[in-house]
């Protein structure tokens, strides 16, 4: 089967995607300073600066290892897991199982919370510069994160793998999985 033209461009999309991951996942994403004016001078009580691993892991540190675990799932796993997978799925000759793979794919891209989390640390800052005393900064890991959420999902919007004929009659006649 010849590869199409829309999966060349799916494939260059999901590794431009986890080119921009990586530095999503490791670079700074927000830095969150706290500060007091006192007698005319600004003081500075704490300034943060984390990556989403290092957010993961102070999380782990601090005992707090169900949302550092669902961190970890969805703004890590999930994203490379749903890259790989589709890179295997177009190498597969079989078209059931390649179907499959992707079908599962859309799935757990349902479950890819990323954008939800971006948009949560997007809150986060906008919340922190609507105060006073609370400052925040996007930092370039932020930005990063943002790209490698809006590539992946162009790459799933080339992406072209089709339903194999004999599993649509199977799905039309109740005998198999429909989606």
């Amino acid at each position: 089967m010849p590869i199409r033209a829309r999966n060349v461009v799916a494939v260059i999309l999901i590794v431009v995607s986890y080119v921009l991951l990586v530095p999503g996942l490791t670079k700074p994403l927000i830095t969150i300073t706290a500060s007091i004016e006192f007698m005319g001078a600004r003081n500075e009580l704490f300034s943060e600066t984390r990556s989403i691993l290092q957010t993961v892991d102070n999380l782990h540190a601090s005992g707090n290892d169900f949302v550092a675990g669902l961190v970890l799932l969805f703004s890590v796993i999930v994203p490379v897991a749903k890259g790989l997978l589709l890179l295997v799925a177009l190498a597969m000759k079989s078209a059931s199982r390649r179907f499959a793979i992707f079908r599962f794919v859309r799935s757990i891209s349902k479950w890819s919370m990323s954008d939800v989390f971006l948009v949560g640390v997007y809150v986060a800052y906008l919340a922190a510069k609507a105060t006073d005393n609370l400052d925040a900064t996007a930092e370039v890991g932020f930005y990063y994160f943002a790209a490698y959420c809006l590539v992946s999902l162009l790459a799933l919007q080339f992406l072209v793998i089709e339903r194999p004929s004999g599993e649509r009659e199977l799905a039309a006649r109740g005998g198999g999985p429909a989606g």
